[in-house]
């Protein structure tokens, strides 16, 4: 058994049984092994959920890049869709990712996409606040998004007639919400772009 085994049965684990499911004593009894064992790799359950966390983000941190040929608002909307498509693929993805910290590679990938949106002409001080509140909208979104799903069946509560909803409430279109709020997001960017030049 090594990390990489440990890390994508716990991924399993969090798809199968959401995120406050999630221990190292059923982690354990899924690898058929000892608790203490899965020490070795993680020293706690919170190192054991930064390294899940790090390792669902992966499609997101492994995405391509801006390269200065790229306009800088289709690359601005496409990074923060690729950050709420990457949140999705688990379930609890939000929760698991929430409160997490840059590190490694993350931090020189950071540093790439600042410099870029500086190059394209954005002072540097809005580009990282509109970085901040992108993922921080995008985060809240998917939690939104996530608490709103049947976990059995994937269907929107609010869709199917959740009690305490007037019947006139319509079923919530999570994603034209988040296109909704991205765009706000995008157009306070350009305003301030505007100023700037």
């Amino acid at each position: 058994m090594n990390r990489e085994t440990v890390l994508t049965e716990a991924l399993d684990l969090l798809d199968e049984v959401g995120l406050d499911a999630v221990s190292t004593r059923r982690l354990a009894r899924r690898l058929g092994v000892e608790q203490p064992s899965l020490y070795y790799h993680f020293r706690n359950k919170k190192e054991l959920l930064g390294a899940m966390s790090e390792a669902a983000m992966a499609p997101h941190a492994t995405a391509p890049l801006p390269t200065p040929a790229d306009d800088w608002r289709d690359w601005f909307l496409e990074n923060t869709r690729s950050f709420r498509r990457t949140l999705l693929l688990r379930r609890d993805g939000a929760r698991l990712h929430a409160g997490s910290s840059p590190g490694g590679t993350d931090l020189d990938r950071i540093a790439h996409k600042m410099a870029f949106l500086a190059a394209a002409g954005l002072p540097e001080e809005h580009a990282r606040t509109a970085m901040l509140a992108a993922g921080r909208f995008t985060v809240g979104s998917v939690l939104e998004e996530q608490a709103d799903t049947d976990p059995g069946g994937g269907r929107d509560h609010r869709a199917a007639g959740q009690p305490g909803l007037p019947p006139d409430v319509p079923p919530m279109d999570h994603e034209s919400s988040f296109e909704a709020g991205l765009a706000l997001i995008l157009e306070g960017l350009e305003q301030q772009v505007r100023r700037a030049g």
